[in-house]
């Protein structure tokens, strides 16, 4: 996925993002942090990387939704000393192996250490992975496929993937994304499960009763991400001419 990285700078810059995002900004003076920006009703509208570099912080977004997401960051600025700016820099990714060493100056991924690391950076190093296997693998969902504008993020696994703190305080969106943390069982989310043909993304998950229970997203070498109702994961299970089942 091709990404877009900003640069968030002024004197207000750490309470600016604070109030905003889902994860404590304050965790970037010790690496790199996952976070999202959410509505008011707690559901998403884009993840981010916040790195610091010291003067700033970077915000590293997909860039086919990015000037959008800091048009609506900037509705947020009011009188805030906060300046964004693009800005140049690549995003480089890859994985560290005893064939290929990483770049000086990576910072490790927070999602899940399969995922390697990513650096920022004027030239492109990224070190070629499949990425779509380690993200089933690990049922770590992408902007744009699993990520949509119906998410809310604790049902995508934040709380797994290190998206969201809980006790930093205020943020857009908090008040349902903690409700559904304290006072609600998930009866709904991304899960990793086998399938046994490669079916298009969107294809519904349908019980033996003709129910939906689910639809499959990304897949890879006989698994997929599906977002499923956990209650009704009995029986046979199909997706097109697919059999789905869930891994015990």
């Amino acid at each position: 996925m091709q990404r877009k990285v900003f640069r968030v700078s002024g004197t207000d810059r750490h309470k600016f993002l604070q109030g905003l995002l889902t994860n404590d900004v304050r965790k970037t003076d010790s690496g790199l942090v996952y976070a999202a920006l959410l509505t008011p009703q707690g559901k998403y509208i884009c993840d981010f990387f916040l790195s610091n570099d010291g003067e700033s912080i970077l915000l590293d977004l997909p860039q086919s939704d990015a000037d959008a997401v800091v048009a609506r960051l900037n509705m947020y600025r009011l009188r805030a000393d906060v300046q964004i700016e693009a800005t140049d820099l690549i995003v480089s990714t890859g994985r560290s192996d005893d064939t290929h060493l990483a770049p000086k100056g990576v910072l490790d991924d927070p999602r899940h250490e399969a995922m390697g690391w990513r650096l920022y950076s004027d030239t492109d190093q990224s070190i070629p992975v499949d990425w779509d296997d380690i993200r089933v693998t690990h049922c770590i969902p992408q902007h744009g496929i699993e990520l949509t504008s119906d998410t809310f993020i604790l049902e995508a696994g934040f709380d797994r993937l290190n998206g969201v703190d809980f006790k930093k305080g205020c943020y857009v969106g908090q008040e349902v994304t903690a409700r559904m943390k304290h006072k609600t069982e998930l009866r709904k989310g991304y899960m990793r499960v086998a399938i046994t043909e490669h079916v298009d993304i969107g294809t519904p998950i349908v019980t033996n009763a003709g129910k939906e229970t689910g639809t499959v997203f990304t897949q890879s070498n006989g698994f997929a991400i599906a977002y499923a109702r956990f209650d009704r994961l009995e029986g046979t299970l199909t997706a097109g001419p697919a059999q789905i089942t869930v891994p015990e």
